[in-house]
């Protein structure tokens, strides 16, 4: 019973988190309407209170710098849609490989963690390909750092991962080997709420 209990409790803020995270994400919603012209934070706050586990993986974002932001809603489902804002890949989330079986297969120096782990432990999901092409049309992420996005099946099958960044004023799209990692390369987020 403990157990459940210890469970439900890590996904939950403190009243104090919750309200220091609301007022950081409403912050940032107001210095940055290029990122959600039209949306009120009104209403993204009023979402955000009804879903205390989508605020637990928003404040893990915040936490491991992330700097999550409203870049969207989807009309058809109701929800706000958040990604990783932070100028550069977040820092609590570098020096990792892409996924369990990358970090498996290094016999030494293997990295802490990895990506696609550490965002289902977050609650989040890995930026595709697509949506960081999105999020570079908001301003200029990654220009001295890189991130990891979701590897389509057949290059992870081969051992491969992707990743991104923007140098030159483009957005590039690179390959590594999958247990690959590096102080500059982590990876960015989304969150629907």
């Amino acid at each position: 019973m403990a157990k459940s209990s210890e469970t439900s409790n890590k996904k939950e803020l403190s009243p104090e988190e919750r309200e220091g995270l609301l007022k950081t994400l409403k912050a940032r919603f107001e210095k940055n309407m290029n990122r959600h012209e039209g949306l009120e934070w009104a209403d993204v706050q009023a979402k955000l209170e009804a879903s205390p586990e989508k605020l637990w993986s928003l404040h893990e974002m915040e936490t491991t710098g992330g700097e999550p932001d409203v870049v969207g809603h989807d009309d058809r489902t109701g929800e706000y849609i958040f990604y990783d804002c932070s100028a550069e890949s977040p820092k609590g989330r570098r020096s990792i490989c892409y996924d369990r079986e990358a970090l498996e297969s290094r016999k030494e120096h293997k990295p802490k963690n990895n990506a696609v782990d550490m965002a289902a432990d977050m609650g989040i999901e890995l930026l595709t390909e697509e949506q960081y092409r999105e999020l570079q049309k908001l301003g200029s992420f990654d220009t001295k750092t890189s991130s990891w996005v979701q590897t389509p099946a057949n290059i992870r099958k081969l051992g491969g991962a992707i990743f991104c960044d923007r140098r030159y004023d483009t957005v590039f799209v690179y390959h590594n080997g999958a247990e690959s990692y590096y102080a500059a390369r982590g990876f960015r987020g989304s969150l629907r709420v």
